[in-house]
């Protein structure tokens, strides 16, 4: 069983990160690493992490020394990691039990170095499903985002493509159009193996970060 890292950039999610962490450590896939980021020049909620996961040494904690964001921190803790697979989880998301052995079983069985599934969003206590094509190519993609940031499991040897760019918000999407560019293969999981939470304050809803951030990926 390959070792799977788990990469979770963390800022003000108390009230979330408990469920991000458990659905995790509850995969039916055991052989993982979490490596959390602790991105908040605040260190208010620092002592609570360290107290919760010290014990689980499946567990790493990392600070930042200063605000870098999601994409960056997601870039540290890639270079911390040590999995044959890497896969992305937002702080207050969570997912299905089955998601990682369902996923990897798939990819392993298709030679992908890439993979997705459909999602559930979650708004307040409803739920729908964002569903997903079985695959994506460069022109599919170039119109709309539609792949979940963690509902993502990608191989370790396509981070010689790139890694996430330095903006707010769509890192992801300019990093999954990179990749599509460089000839990696796109396939997917129709069924929903993760939860999004829609939650008003976050940075996703900053309409004018992301006409900005669109315009970097679209134009650089």
């Amino acid at each position: 069983m390959d070792l799977v890292s788990v990469i979770i950039p963390y800022f003000k999610k108390i009230k979330f990160i408990d469920k991000s962490v458990s659905s995790v450590l509850e995969q039916t896939y055991s052989n993982i690493e979490i490596i959390i980021i602790y991105d908040d020049i605040d260190k208010f909620e620092l002592d609570y992490l360290v107290n919760k996961y010290k014990s689980n040494n499946k567990i790493k904690i990392l600070v930042n020394e200063k605000n870098l964001g999601a994409g960056l921190s997601r870039n540290k803790g890639i270079e911390f990691s040590s999995g044959k697979y890497i896969c992305f989880l937002d702080a207050d998301d969570y997912w299905k039990k089955d998601k990682l052995k369902t996923q990897i079983k798939y990819m392993v069985k298709h030679s992908l170095d890439f993979s997705y599934t459909s999602y559930e969003i979650l708004k307040n206590n409803k739920r729908k499903i964002h569903k997903v094509k079985k695959s994506y190519s460069y022109n599919d993609l170039i119109k709309k985002c539609d792949i979940g940031l963690s509902t993502v499991v990608m191989s370790s040897k396509i981070l010689k493509f790139g890694k996430f760019p330095n903006i707010k918000t769509q890192e992801d999407y300019a990093l999954w159009l990179k990749y599509l560019k460089k000839g990696v293969r796109f396939f997917g999981i129709e069924k929903p193996m993760s939860i999004w939470r829609d939650t008003p304050n976050s940075l996703s809803k900053n309409i004018y970060q992301k006409l900005h951030d669109a315009f970097l990926v679209y134009y650089k």
